[in-house]
C-alpha cells in the first residue's frame, strides 16, 4: 500500500509530496518496521506518477516478496532546474543547463531534523541507526551518498544507483575523508550504457572505483556493481532491486 502525504519544507518554503509504502500486513498488526528513505519518490512505485511514465515497480516487488520495510519516497521539485539544485549538495557548472547552485545540504538537514522525526511519530518505525537507510538514483544517488557521509550516525545503509558525479568529484573526494562506522553498508552502481563511449565509461568507472576504495579504507561494507547493459533510467534501476535490497537488508533475521 502506498500513501501520498503532503509535508512542508521550511528551508524551501514549499509543500512537497511524500510517497510512503507500508508493508503487507501493516494495518493488521502492531509491529514496528525499518525505514528506507529515498529521493525521487514519485518514480518508485507507480508508472502514472513517474516522470517518464515508468517506475521502479517497488510496491509490486516489496508486496510479492513481503519485504517488511517502510519506504518513504521524497518527491522532487519539478520546476525548471530546481531538482538539480535541491538534489545537489555542491555548486557545479553544466554545459547544457548552466550554473547550478546546490542546495542539497539544506534538503538533507530537513530529512534528518524534520522528516525522520515526523515519520517516526506518524508510523510504527524502528528508529535506530541499524534500521534506517537512504537511497536514490542519479542526482538522488549523489544525495544518498552525501547523506550517509554526513549523517552516518542516523543511516547505516545507502543505495547509490548511477550517482551523478560529473563536476563534483573534487568535492566528494573531500567528503570521503570523514570517518564512517565500520558497520555501514553502501551499494554503489553504474551502468555500462549510461555513457556514449568506452572512454566515458572508463572515466565513470574510475570515479566510482575511487569512491569504493575510500569507503573500503574505512572498513565500510561495499557492494560495487557495474551493471552490464545498464542504462540511466527507471527500467534499468528496477532490475537492481533484488541485488541492493538483499545486500542492504539481508535475511529477514536482520529486520527483526
Amino acid at each position: 500500500m502506498v500513501r501520498k502525504e503532503d509535508i512542508y519544507i521550511p528551508c524551501f518554503q514549499t509543500m512537497r509530496t511524500l510517497h510512503v509504502y507500508l508493508p503487507v500486513g501493516y494495518e493488521n498488526n502492531k509491529q514496528k518496521y525499518p525505514v528506507f528513505y529515498m529521493y525521487d519518490g514519485h518514480n518508485l512505485f507507480h508508472d502514472e506518477d513517474a516522470t517518464f511514465g515508468k517506475s521502479w515497480g517497488m510496491e509490486t516487488y516489496f508486496d510479492t516478496h513481503e519485504i517488511p520495510v517502510i519506504v518513504v519516497g521524497i518527491e522532487c521539485n519539478h520546476e525548471g532546474n530546481q531538482r538539480l539544485e535541491e538534489f545537489s549538495p555542491y555548486d557545479f557548472d553544466d554545459r547544457y543547463v548552466g550554473h547550478i547552485h546546490g542546495r542539497g545540504k539544506a534538503l538533507m538537514e530537513w530529512v534528518v531534523s524534520d522528516l525522520k522525526p515526523w515519520i517516526d511519530l506518524r508510523y510504527r518505525t524502528k528508529t535506530g541507526r541499524r534500521y534506517t537507510a537512504i537511497g536514490g538514483s542519479s542526482m538522488g544517488g549523489l544525495m544518498a551518498l552525501y547523506t550517509i557521509l554526513h549523517h552516518n550516525d542516523i543511516f547505516s545503509k545507502a543505495a547509490c544507483l548511477s550517482c551523478f558525479l560529473y563536476g563534483v568529484m573534487a568535492d566528494i573526494r573531500q567528503e570521503l575523508k570523514d570517518h564512517l562506522h565500520a558497520d555501514t553498508h553502501v551499494y554503489l552502481s553504474w551502468g555500462s550504457e549510461e555513457v556514449r563511449s568506452k572512454m566515458q565509461l572508463a572515466k565513470l568507472s574510475a570515479a566510482n572505483l575511487e569512491i569504493i576504495r575510500q569507503l573500503l579504507a574505512q572498513n565500510v561494507e561495499v557492494f560495487p556493481n557495474l551493471v552490464v547493459k545498464g542504462k540511466h533510467n527507471e527500467a534499468s534501476w528496477e532490475k537492481e532491486l533484488p541485488v541492493f535490497i538483499n545486500f542492504l537488508w539481508g535475511s529477514k533475521l536482520t529486520w527483526g
